[in-house]
């Protein structure tokens, strides 16, 4: 399934209806699904007014909804005087913080669909939270994303770059239209500095044909001495 990306028209009417508005219903009004709502009003920092909350929308507890289900006074949980359990369960066991590592990577978690800047300056988007991959690894560039979603995987010894004067960071203007697929070999030679700077390539080879003058004379006048 193509990847539906905002516009900036749907981003407008999110920012303006969202905090008093019931997210399934506008969600079925805007085409998207719930949890792409929800995540992207995380990402836009919006929330629900404090009158919704207050509604009968918020679904919070009433007194009345959830009553079936709730501890009453007194009552004991079905857990109490039992340690360990939920650890012995293997479910339970593949996603537990390693030890070490709880504490910063519960202080540091973020979650599906969240967005940051990489230290390139590059837009990524979090894709997974497979424990077994690097945490570093579970974010994917934003263009590359989008390419994806146009064209599929990107091929072998291929990568997705911005087009000159295109790059950016503003999930909005991360479009197909700015992005292309080159080899790896050719993205190499363009990040060259010789190609980056013609003054310095004409110096290059400059000293390139001034070595090989050294070396043809160093080599006469050893074959003259001998």
């Amino acid at each position: 399934m193509a990847r539906q990306f905002w516009t900036t028209a749907e981003i407008e009417r999110l920012k303006r209806e969202y905090a008093d508005s019931h997210t399934p219903t506008l969600a079925r009004s805007m085409g998207r699904p719930i949890g792409a709502m929800y995540q992207k009003a995380q990402a836009l920092g919006l929330y629900k007014s404090d009158a919704y909350l207050a509604g009968p929308h918020a679904g919070r507890a009433d007194g009345v909804r959830g009553g079936a289900t709730r501890f009453k006074p007194g009552q004991t949980s079905w857990n109490k005087g039992v340690r360990g359990i939920c650890g012995t369960h293997p479910n339970s066991r593949r996603t537990q913080f390693k030890p070490g590592r709880a504490a910063s990577e519960a202080r540091n978690y973020a979650p599906l669909g969240s967005l940051r800047i990489s230290k390139d300056g590059y837009l990524e988007q979090k894709v997974t939270d497979d424990p077994s991959i690097a945490p570093a690894r579970r974010w994917t560039g934003v263009h590359r994303l989008v390419w994806e979603a146009a064209s599929g995987p990107i091929p072998a010894g291929h990568v997705v770059c911005f087009l000159p004067g295109r790059r950016t960071a503003e999930l909005e203007k991360i479009t197909l239209d700015a992005l292309e697929l080159v080899h790896r070999a050719e993205l190499a030679h363009r990040n060259h500095p010789r190609s980056r700077d013609p003054e310095l390539a004409k110096l290059v080879q400059l000293k390139g044909a001034i070595t090989r003058q050294v070396n043809r004379i160093a080599r006469e006048a050893k074959e003259q001495s001998s």
